[in-house]
């Protein structure tokens, strides 16, 4: 179920919205709204592939309305007093009902999702950071993502081109952060923001604890950068061509980068 590509280099990549399969048994809840899936991290997967040598990448295929793999599982908000959605999300990004009436997921059905999907994908995550750590001494994790640039119950007004989240700094080193954040800055004709509205999710906080040699940084990438933010979602390879060359410095550097 969880698709692993293993490298020998101490760079990992999650791609934890990507997935487009729902099991039957969930996509019988769903309304025409949920069916539709507008909320996929479309082609991240794709974008990103066969940037840099010898990364290891962990993705599942699972939609998020079955369960966000990047949520607390204790269903915890990340963001505490701002719109967003839950570990089984009841409503897409535009706030609406994703589930047909009366068939939105209880507690024991939510429970039942995050040991089916939720956790094995974070076994082989951890998994690898783990086997990366092993032969290194130290692993880094680079979280990808994506999300259309204009969503007005999510956040006001055009999201930035480049988002950082590394929960204000806690989840890797200072030269991590700096060092992406200075790629992106130079990268002419793309805006950026460093822990803006999105800090990181669940992921990257989890897993991002320098003190123990695991280091943690989530890139959100406005979905204009590289495709098309309306349906049938469709892949722009002209824009991608001229996004690339900025992911694959980023990569690069980390995958480049040694502890002090």
């Amino acid at each position: 179920m969880i698709e692993i590509t293993q490298g020998k280099g101490p760079l990992v990549l999650g791609l934890p919205h990507t997935g487009t399969e729902i099991p039957d048994d969930c996509l019988a809840r769903l309304n025409d709204t949920g069916r539709a899936i507008a909320d996929t991290d479309w082609h991240i997967h794709d974008l990103y592939a066969g940037l840099v040598a010898d990364v290891t990448t962990v993705r599942t295929p699972v939609h998020r309305y079955v369960i966000d793999v990047n949520r607390d599982p204790s269903g915890a908000s990340l963001y505490p007093g701002q719109n967003t959605t839950g570990l089984c999300p009841l409503t897409d990004f535009d706030g609406l009902s994703i589930y047909r009436e009366g068939q939105e997921p209880d507690a024991t059905e939510t429970e039942r999702r995050r040991a089916a999907y939720h956790a094995p994908y974070h076994a082989a995550l951890g998994a690898e950071l783990e086997r990366v750590k092993a032969i290194h001494g130290y692993a880094i994790l680079y979280d990808c993502h994506s999300i259309r640039s204009l969503i007005p119950f999510l956040f006001d007004g055009t999201l930035p081109d480049f988002n950082i989240g590394t929960n204000s700094g806690v989840t890797c080193a200072a030269e991590i952060e700096s060092a992406v954040l200075r790629i992106c800055k130079r990268a002419e004709g793309y805006s950026t923001v460093l822990n803006g509205r999105f800090k990181g999710g669940w992921t990257t906080r989890h897993y991002g604890q320098p003190a123990q040699g695991v280091h943690a940084i989530q890139m959100e990438l406005a979905q204009s950068t590289y495709m098309a933010e309306s349906p049938p979602w469709d892949f722009a390879e002209d824009r991608a061509a001229r996004l690339r060359p900025h992911l694959t410095t980023i990569l690069k550097t980390l995958s480049d980068w040694r502890p002090q």
